[in-house]
C-alpha cells in the first residue's frame, strides 16, 4: 500500500497560516504596526487605499534591518525574539511567532525597502504569493517601508467575502485605535485614499485618548492607579453619569498588548453596582502589567485572548481599584468652611451651659371620636379642628361580615349598585370606579381579558409602538424636524464617522439636521419632533454604537436587492435606537388614560407579543390559574 502523507509545499502552508492570521485588511495593518513598534520607531505613518484592498503601506523610522534579516524575515516562524522556549514566558513584545509576514506574503504582492543606520545603502525586496520576486541593493530612509497590494488576489474565494469598503475602513480604524493608545509616545499618522484620518502627536495617555475620541474624554475619565505584587493596574474609567447603554470604548490591555476578557469586564461593571442603571457601560482605558510567566498569550490566533494564571485574585484587584477611584475622585458634596485655619465650633461646658430634655405637652384626655365640643375646653389641643365622626362608624366593619357570591362575571362593588348589606349606601359616592387597568410597581400594566388578566411590560410595549411609528416614517420621508435654539457639537472617532456616513441619509429622513464642521466633528441643528428633553448628544452617539455592534455596513451592495436591504437594515437599527432611548421607563407612574393609550397603540401594532429585539410584551394569567390559588 503507497504511502499517503507528504509534506504540504511551503506556499500551501503560508496561505493556511494566512488564513488564520490575516483575516481581513485590518489584520496587516496591526501586524506591520506592531512590527513597526517593536522596531523602536517614533513615527508611523500608515497609507490606506480603498480601505487596504488595493494597497496598505506603513512606513517607520525604526532601526531598520540587513540585508539578510530583511530576506528571513519573510520565512514561516523566523523570528528575533525567541531563542530558546524559556524566552516565550518572558515576551515583551507585541510579535514573537514569526508568522504574519510569511502570511501575508503568501496572500498579496508585498514590497520591502529598509535601511539599517550603519549601513550606507539599504535593500528592496519583492515577493508574490511566497515567491521572491526581486532583491536588489537601493537607496533609502532610515528604518522600514512595507507595502502590500492586491490582498488576497491568490485566493478569490477570500477576497469575494470581503465585505465592504466602509466596514473594512471601520475595522482598520479600530485595529488602529487599539496600537496608539498603548503607545502615546509614538506619533501615528494615518492616511486614506489621500485624506488624512488621524494624525496622533506623542501626549499623555489622556491627551491621547482625547486626540482619538474627543474633548468630552478630558472630563469624564476618572485616574486608575495601583500597585500589587501580583499585578500593576494604570489608566482611566469613566464617571458613573457617562454611562450607556453599550459605551463601545471599554478597552483592557495586557503588557502593551490589547485584550478581550469578559471576566474582568464583569468585575468593571461590578465596581460600578448601584452607581450606573442596571444594563449600562462606562467607557474605560485599563492597562494591566504582570509577569509575562502568569499568562499566556498564545492560545488565540490574533493574541486576542489572553489566559491568565490566577484570574480570581486580578479580578478582585481590578474590582477594588475601579471603586477606589469612584470613591476619591467622584465628586461629593462636602461642607465647605469658608474660613481661615480651624472653624470656630463651640465647645460644650456643663457648668457654664445648662441644657434641659426637650418636653412633649400632650392631652390624655383627647378622644379623636368625640365632637370637637365635647372635648376639654382646658387642653392645649382644644383648639385644633377635627371632622366629625358619625355616630354610627362601628357599622363599617359590617363588610367584613358580608357574603357575595363568585359568580365569574361580578364585580366586588357593582357600577350603580349599593353593598348588599348593612347601611353603607351613603358611602358610594366615597368610593371611586374600579379603573380599567393597574399599573404594577411603576413597570407592568395589569388589565382583565376574558381568559383571566394580562400583564404588560409598559416599557417593551412603548417601545414595540414607537418603533413602528419611527419606521413608518422612515419608509414614508414623512418625519418632522424640531429645529434647536443653540446648536450642539458631537466629535466622533474615525471608526464612528465612517459608520455615521453610512447612516447619514437616514438620519436626515427621521429628523435629523446634521452638518459636517470637519475633524470628524458635526452640528446637530435638529432633532426629530418629540424627543424633547432627550439630550441630542448622547442620543446620537447612541445610534451610532448601536449600528456599529449590529454591523449594518457588512453587506456589500452589489445590486438593487442589495441596496434595499442594507437600507431596510438601516432604518431598522436607527427606529429601534430611537424607540428604545424615548420610550416610557420603567417607575414612570401612569394614569389610566396614559395605560389605556398604550394598550389600544400596542394591539394596533403589527406585532404584540414581542420587541423587535424579540424579547415578550405582554403575558397573561389565565382565570384557571387566579381561581386555583383561592382554592
Amino acid at each position: 500500500m503507497p504511502d499517503i502523507i507528504s509534506l504540504l509545499p511551503d506556499s500551501v502552508a503560508n496561505q493556511i497560516a494566512a488564513g488564520e492570521v490575516i483575516q481581513r485588511p485590518a489584520s496587516v495593518v496591526k501586524e506591520l504596526v506592531e512590527n513597526a513598534v517593536d522596531a523602536g520607531a517614533k513615527t508611523i505613518h500608515v497609507i490606506i487605499v480603498d480601505a487596504g484592498r488595493t494597497s496598505i503601506q506603513v512606513i517607520d523610522d525604526g532601526r531598520g534591518m540587513s540585508e539578510t534579516d530583511a530576506r528571513l524575515a519573510f520565512e514561516r516562524h523566523a523570528t528575533s525574539k525567541i531563542r530558546k522556549a524559556d524566552d516565550l514566558f518572558a515576551l515583551h513584545t507585541m510579535g514573537f511567532r514569526g508568522e504574519a509576514l510569511a502570511s501575508i506574503a503568501a496572500v498579496a504582492q508585498v514590497e520591502l525597502l529598509t535601511r539599517m543606520a550603519d549601513d550606507e545603502i539599504g535593500t528592496r525586496i519583492q515577493i508574490a504569493a511566497s515567491k521572491v520576486v526581486s532583491q536588489e541593493p537601493a537607496a533609502a530612509p532610515l528604518g522600514s517601508s512595507f507595502k502590500v497590494d492586491n490582498l488576497f488576489y491568490n485566493v478569490p474565494a477570500r477576497r469575494k467575502f470581503l465585505k465592504s469598503n466602509a466596514t473594512e475602513l471601520s475595522n482598520i480604524l479600530q485595529a488602529f485605535e487599539r496600537i496608539v493608545l498603548v503607545y502615546p509616545d509614538i506619533h501615528f499618522i494615518l492616511h486614506h485614499n489621500g485624506a488624512e484620518l488621524q494624525n496622533l502627536k506623542p501626549a499623555s495617555l489622556r491627551q491621547r485618548i482625547t486626540d482619538v475620541y474627543g474633548r468630552q474624554y478630558s472630563q469624564d475619565l476618572l485616574p486608575v492607579e495601583v500597585q500589587t505584587t501580583l499585578c500593576n493596574i494604570t489608566g482611566f474609567v469613566g464617571k458613573p453619569e457617562t454611562a450607556r447603554k453599550k459605551s463601545g470604548h471599554d478597552f483592557f490591555f495586557v503588557n502593551g498588548r490589547y485584550m478581550r476578557h469578559p471576566y474582568f469586564h464583569k468585575a468593571v461593571v461590578t465596581a460600578y453596582d448601584r452607581m450606573i442603571p442596571e444594563g449600562m457601560q462606562v467607557p474605560y482605558f485599563l492597562y494591566i502589567d504582570v509577569d509575562p510567566a502568569a499568562v499566556d498569550v498564545n492560545i488565540h490566533p490574533t493574541k486576542t485572548e489572553i489566559k491568565f494564571e490566577n484570574e480570581q485574585a486580578v479580578w478582585q484587584v481590578l474590582t477594588a481599584t475601579v471603586r477606589d477611584a469612584l470613591g476619591r475622585f467622584c465628586d461629593v458634596p462636602a461642607i465647605d468652611f469658608d474660613v481661615q485655619g480651624k472653624p470656630d465650633i463651640p465647645v460644650f461646658d456643663p457648668e457654664r451651659d445648662s441644657i434641659s430634655a426637650p418636653k412633649v405637652n400632650y392631652n390624655p384626655d383627647y378622644n379623636p371620636f368625640r365632637s370637637h365640643s365635647e372635648s376639654h375646653s382646658g387642653s392645649d389641643f382644644s383648639s385644633v379642628n377635627k371632622k366629625n365622626v358619625p355616630s354610627d362608624w362601628e357599622q363599617l366593619y359590617d363588610i367584613a361580615s358580608t357574603s357575595s357570591s363568585r359568580e365569574e362575571d361580578q364585580s366586588l362593588f357593582p357600577s350603580g349598585e349599593s353593598v348588599s348589606s348593612g347601611n353603607l349606601s351613603n358611602l358610594d359616592s366615597q368610593f371611586d370606579l374600579s379603573p380599567l387597568h393597574y399599573q404594577y410597581k411603576g413597570c407592568y400594566i395589569m388589565t382583565a381579558v376574558k381568559s383571566g388578566l394580562m400583564i404588560i411590560d409598559q416599557h417593551r410595549a412603548d417601545v414595540r409602538i414607537r418603533y413602528e411609528r419611527y419606521l413608518g416614517q422612515l419608509e414614508n420621508h414623512a418625519a418632522a424636524t424640531q429645529q434647536m435654539l443653540f446648536p450642539e457639537s458631537v466629535r466622533f472617532s474615525p471608526a464612528e464617522c465612517v459608520i455615521l456616513q453610512q447612516i447619514l441619509p437616514s438620519l436626515t429622513a427621521i429628523g435629523f439636521d446634521l452638518s459636517d464642521l470637519g475633524g470628524n466633528t458635526f452640528a446637530i441643528n435638529g432633532i426629530p419632533a418629540g424627543l424633547e428633553g432627550i439630550d441630542p448628544v448622547t442620543l446620537l452617539q447612541q445610534i451610532v454604537t448601536d449600528a456599529e455592534d449590529h454591523s449594518i455596513c457588512d453587506d456589500s451592495a452589489s445590486d438593487k436587492s442589495s441596496i434595499n436591504n442594507k437600507l431596510l437594515t438601516i432604518n431598522k437599527n436607527i427606529a429601534l435606537s430611537l424607540a428604545q432611548s424615548v420610550a416610557v421607563p420603567y417607575g414612570q407612574v401612569l394614569s389610566n388614560d396614559e395605560m389605556e393609550q398604550i394598550v389600544n397603540e400596542l394591539f394596533a401594532c403589527s406585532n404584540v407579543n414581542y420587541t423587535p429585539n424579540g424579547k415578550p410584551i405582554l403575558s397573561i394569567l389565565p382565570q384557571a390559574d387566579i381561581e386555583r390559588l383561592f382554592a
